[in-house]
């Protein structure tokens, strides 16, 4: 008889539609925050991070679809041109999708590395429409793909918590 680990279990947690929508929703508003100097440089996609987890936590409920209508929405809210954000996490969607059993086999600390490619790729794609826009890439693109990783394990973790169910045998 196999059983499975505490750690298989954390995929097989319910994830309501209307969990999904809130979280992808407030990782928007996170991202729609006034950033500016420094923290500008440096501040993570948090609509990419939730949308990595859902895409490779729930592959069925969260696909390259919603990717490309959370990216429109982060276009439209970022002023930036239409469809680059789109484009990128639709990419990130694919990464997850197709890397999500993989992604289940390792512990957070080793999800991280096997992420940070994903990430990566989402903001390669955000410097290269930089690059045909602008005819230079923008080197800082790039440091917010570390932050973005290394919030991978936090975010997971918020996550997990929130989705389990509440076990109080005192009630």
């Amino acid at each position: 008889m196999i059983t499975s680990s505490p750690k298989d279990r954390e995929f097989l947690l319910p994830a309501s539609p209307v969990f999904i929508a809130l979280t992808l929703f407030v990782a928007l508003l996170l991202d729609w925050l006034p950033w500016s100097g420094m923290w500008l440089v440096l501040r993570p996609d948090f609509v990419a991070l939730v949308l990595l987890y859902w895409c490779t936590h729930k592959p069925h409920r969260v696909g390259i679809g919603i990717a490309w209508m959370m990216g429109i929405l982060a276009d439209v809210a970022d002023a930036s041109l239409f469809g680059q954000h789109a484009l990128a996490y639709a990419v990130l969607a694919f990464g997850g999708i197709v890397l999500h059993r993989r992604v289940q086999m390792f512990d957070l600390r080793q999800q991280t590395l096997q992420i940070f490619p994903l990430v990566l790729l989402s903001y390669t794609v955000y410097a290269a429409v930089h690059w045909q826009l602008h005819g230079y890439i923008a080197w800082e693109y790039f440091s917010g793909s570390m932050i973005s990783t290394l919030l991978w394990a936090p975010l997971t973790l918020l996550l997990q918590a929130l989705r389990r169910p509440n076990t109080d045998d005192e009630l």
